[in-house]
């Protein structure tokens, strides 16, 4: 059950980036992922090695400690929503919107 859970949030995860890529923001979310997947590489084998963290099921489980399907792919792009909600926010939008999103990034993986 687990495995088809991680690939259906793989089908997500891409067909969530195609979209995001689609916005007038192209240049800002490309970098945006490039620069989140590439910090929460060094972020999530921190967390991971420290045993604060601890992925039971994941994708090429012999290669690597941590997720990465969430460092590489979800967290990214739910960066890039991120930023394309605030763009144009005021200050209290913006505290709303992160307030919204890590409240979500926390739930909904502690709920399955």
């Amino acid at each position: 059950m687990e495995r088809i859970i991680l690939w259906a949030l793989l089908l997500v995860g891409i067909t969530l980036l195609i979209f995001s890529l689609r916005k007038p923001f192209i240049k800002d979310s490309i970098l945006i992922f490039l620069l989140n997947a590439y910090l929460s590489t060094f972020i999530g084998v921190l967390v991971v090695e420290e045993n604060m963290l601890e992925y039971p099921i994941r994708f090429l489980d012999n290669y690597f400690t941590s997720s990465l399907l969430y460092e590489y792919l979800l967290f990214p792009v739910v960066c890039i929503y991120l930023y394309q909600k605030t763009y144009h926010s005021s200050f209290k939008g913006i505290f709303l919107y992160c307030i919204l999103f890590t409240s979500a990034l926390t739930v909904i993986p502690g709920s399955i």
